[in-house]
């Protein structure tokens, strides 16, 4: 029988904390003359709810429980339409109505930029979707140490969420999940055991395109595919290409490697190619595996759309696009400039760029691998001073030295397009010493039901 104490208190959520949880507080008469303060973190809750949680062991600082009850509901609270938010990690506002969430992101952008001495009032409205669902063109499954097929239960990142469905990826990507799943059960094959580092299954990774709409599946395993497992890969097989005419890529992938990503050390082509086709804005784009490559493609193009209309470039005029990946960017804006010079650490993305621009016959763009810094040094020194500097760099942002280095550049615009509000405001703060002034900003959202929102801002060098 278990000693646990637990002790139930009656809490209101003030603020939503950086993960989208509510964050309430009490005070526990522990009988002293001072009462103890205990800080919660609530899922699943909204600001203004009054709700009753249950903590084990509450004698503590802080502590993060779900909601046994909402007392009192915020009139924007909705119905989660997923069988399985209240357990699965892969959304954390389905209970929040969607046009509220969109006035979120939008009060957390204007909030970051005030806090750095920036004028909130140029923040527009974020762009939301029609439909905030079925919008993922990737998912990455985790296999339980028992064989089942699913995602990871919030807050307990080593239990996987059995899945029937999943309301943010296509209906062919969760039909091949339950392919899989059931694949898997009638081999009596067993899951990775992230403990004991012992099993065979890891991950399963489905892409689709959503214009093209081809298919690629990934199964990502501690063993090869040939052996033992023959019979049970060729079973797999045979019911994925029967099952799916859109099939253009069926992996195995063998990951042996304590860490627990979807990575290979050597890949199995089990059926078609290593790559599938995906196309935004126009322009068609190969994607492997492991390319970096925006997961929600709808609303991507809107990206390219606001950077391509900020930065209001001309045929004789020249760029550098700074992180610029695959070149998701580059060749929406190579076709209206003169010439761009892409610039990206990773050797691999590189590659895809340039592959990718002479897929789309785009012939006036140079792709350098090297980092922010040194590939704006070397493009100095070539080409001179761009006309336009773009950059989109990773959730931590640029940091600094690159800011500072864009900033001696003296380059007439820059276009920024972040994925984390907090690091964007943080860097500019660097361009003012430079004379640069925040023109435009325009939040859009790319993640529905999650804390994420993209950024999109013009900077206009004034002095």
């Amino acid at each position: 029988m278990s000693n646990e104490i637990k002790e139930t208190f009656i809490t209101n959520i003030e603020t939503l904390d950086k993960k989208g949880s509510g964050r309430g507080v009490v005070w526990r008469d522990n009988g002293g003359e001072n009462p103890k303060k205990l800080k919660l973190t609530v899922p699943e809750t909204l600001v203004g709810e009054e709700v009753k949680v249950t903590v084990p062991n509450p004698d503590r600082k802080r502590a993060k429980v779900l909601p046994d009850e909402i007392l009192k509901a915020s009139p924007d609270r909705t119905v989660p339409p997923c069988p399985h938010f209240e357990m699965c990690g892969g959304c954390v506002w389905q209970h929040w109505n969607y046009q509220s969430q969109l006035n979120y992101k939008t009060s957390e952008v204007k909030r970051f930029l005030n806090e750095k001495g920036f004028d909130e009032n140029i923040v527009q409205d974020t762009m939301g979707m029609d439909d905030p669902f079925y919008f993922r063109n990737k998912m990455e499954f985790t296999f339980s140490k028992d064989g089942k097929l699913g995602l990871h239960e919030l807050g307990n990142f080593r239990n996987i969420i059995d899945l029937d469905t999943c309301l943010i990826a296509s209906d062919d990507m969760v039909r091949a999940m339950k392919v899989v799943s059931e694949w898997t059960a009638d081999h009596g094959l067993i899951g990775y055991d992230k403990d004991n580092h012992t099993g065979l299954l890891r991950h399963l990774m489905v892409r689709q395109s959503q214009v093209t709409k081809e298919l690629m599946i990934a199964v990502f395993a501690t063993e090869g595919p040939a052996g033992g497992l023959t019979e049970a890969v060729q079973d797999l097989v045979t019911r994925l290409v029967s099952g799916f005419e859109n099939l253009e890529s069926l992996m195995w992938m063998e990951n042996r490697d304590m860490a627990d990503m979807a990575q290979s050390e050597e890949t199995h082509i089990l059926h078609g190619r290593d790559y599938i086709h995906e196309e935004m804005s126009g322009y068609q784009y190969r994607v492997w595996f492991n390319t970096f490559f925006q997961t929600n493609p709808s609303q991507a193009e809107k990206l390219v759309e606001l950077a391509v209309d900020m930065a209001e470039v001309h045929e004789s005029e020249t760029m550098i696009d700074l992180f610029c990946g695959v070149g998701t960017f580059s060749l929406p804006f190579a076709e209206r400039v003169k010439s761009l010079a892409g610039i990206e650490i990773v050797e691999s993305s590189i590659e895809s760029a340039k592959r990718n621009a002479e897929d789309n016959d785009i012939d006036n763009t140079y792709f350098l691998a090297k980092d922010a810094r040194r590939g704006m040094d070397e493009i100095l020194e070539t080409w001179g001073i761009p006309n336009l500097l773009m950059l989109d760099p990773p959730r931590s942002g640029a940091g600094g030295k690159v800011m500072r280095r864009i900033g001696r550049l003296g380059t007439n615009r820059v276009v920024y397009v972040s994925c984390n509000p907090e690091s964007f405001a943080d860097d500019i703060t660097w361009l003012r010493e430079y004379g640069y002034e925040l023109e435009r900003v325009q939040p859009v959202d790319l993640f529905p039901h999650s804390v994420h929102v993209e950024v999109v801002a013009l900077l206009n060098k004034v002095n």
